[in-house]
């Protein structure tokens, strides 16, 4: 899975909160950048970002002039910060859960800034999502826990372990989703032939 650091913007810009945003304009201008990450006063201190959003909605919106207004004054502080070695489906869910557009990548130090713009670029979802993947391995996993638990019996140790795999399958297919499983596909099959039940009274014993 690709991290954030595999994908980030290394050129990043900041600025310093007193700074005025017709200063921030002027940068964001130079170089084409949507945000700028606001700097720290002090080792202590946390970073903080303006966007493009925020000197729109914040000052365009409201007829106030940019030379007289400072960043510290628009700006998100303190700002959602993203490991480098976060995977990239985190950090699209991350992003999510927040509502942000982008955030700086942080370690000990400013390393770059990523964007849903590098998010959606660099994403395979298109192609291969992960959780189509899982899902079509876990439907292979229950047809041959099936056909293991017809050949060997129900109650042997290759059907229980193949129940075991499928029911690892389910937990990472319902973390990658961020959602609860309702009823596995063992409990389901258990509706079919109820006598499987034993075989959680095995793992339970064992």
């Amino acid at each position: 899975m690709l991290k954030a650091a595999d994908i980030m913007t290394k050129d990043v810009a900041t600025i310093r909160s007193s700074a005025t945003v017709a200063e921030a304009v002027r940068l964001m201008r130079a170089r084409n950048w949507k945000a700028l990450i606001v700097d720290r006063r002090h080792e202590q201190d946390a970073y903080g970002i303006i966007s493009e959003s925020d000197i729109v909605y914040k000052v365009i919106a409201y007829g106030k002039d940019p030379n007289r207004v400072r960043v510290y004054e628009v700006m998100t502080k303190p700002c959602i910060v993203v490991n480098p070695d976060l995977g990239l489906e985190y950090v699209a869910r991350l992003f999510a859960d927040h509502h942000i557009q982008r955030a700086p990548v942080i370690q000990n130090e400013l390393l770059g800034i990523i964007s849903l713009a590098d998010i959606l670029a660099n994403s395979t979802f298109l192609e291969q999502p992960r959780t189509i993947l899982l899902e079509q391995q876990l439907q292979d996993e229950i047809r041959k826990a099936r056909e293991v638990c017809t050949q060997k019996g129900i109650r042997s140790e290759e059907c229980a372990a193949a129940w075991d795999v499928i029911e690892e399958l389910q937990a990472e297919i319902a973390h990658q989703r961020a959602e609860t499983i309702d009823r596995t596909a063992f409990e389901e099959y258990c509706d079919e032939y109820p006598e499987a039940k034993e075989i959680y009274d095995c793992w339970c014993s064992g």
